[in-house]
């Protein structure tokens, strides 16, 4: 298969749905990361690309794209949804990856809006969560005790970020590792990731 991924910054998507790329990836299927924004209001953006980067090699990514938006002012238009349109044309996704809607950033939200109108048409999108994502309730999951660890990895990659959590003494990793364990627990299982289904289809 193949399977884009959607964040509005870097790290978004290692920390909602970071472990199931590496199960993906580990099982011979192709990763693609689509990043809209630079995250230079959390730091410096040739940096944080940088991280981005960094994180991908550790995914064995085939491909990151920037979208060039400008940070905390993402906008749910014409130009953000054909960028995703235009993304899924040359990537040809089996499943698709984005943030949740119900979100404290505005980017997230955002993003979440354009990527409903880019995939309408599209079989297999889930939405995973962040630090900041509000009331949800994830009824699909994966196991990820094989790539919990290494999730962690592409999680330090973004030095940057790891301690800019807004919460005390509390760091990105140690929030994973605690929703990993949360929802291993709603899942029956050590370790997970949950998500929301827009659709999903099951092959028999």
């Amino acid at each position: 298969m193949n399977i884009l991924a959607i964040g509005a910054h870097p790290d978004d998507i290692e920390c909602g749905c970071g472990a199931t790329l590496l199960n993906y990836g580990a099982n011979g299927h192709k990763l693609f990361l689509l990043v809209m924004t630079g995250g230079v209001m959390g730091g410096d953006a040739d940096i944080r690309k940088k991280e981005q980067m960094n994180s991908a090699k550790i995914m064995n990514v085939e491909e990151v794209i920037f979208g060039g938006f400008e940070d905390t002012l993402l906008t749910s238009n014409k130009e953000l949804i054909e960028l995703i349109e235009n993304t899924m044309k040359k990537v040809k996704p089996d499943l698709i990856f984005a943030n949740y809607f119900n979100d404290t950033h505005q980017d997230h939200r955002n993003l979440t809006q354009g990527v409903l109108s880019a995939t309408r048409y599209a079989k297999n999108v889930l939405f995973y969560e962040g630090p900041t994502t509000q009331n949800f309730d994830p009824t699909v999951f994966s196991d990820i005790k094989d790539s919990l660890d290494k999730k962690v990895e592409c999680l330090k990659a973004h030095k940057s970020q790891v301690k800019k959590t807004n919460i005390e003494g509390l760091s990105i990793i140690e929030i994973a590792k605690s929703t990993s364990v949360f929802r291993g627990i709603q899942a029956r299982v050590k370790y997970a990731e949950g998500f929301v289904p827009l659709r999903l289809f099951l092959k028999a």
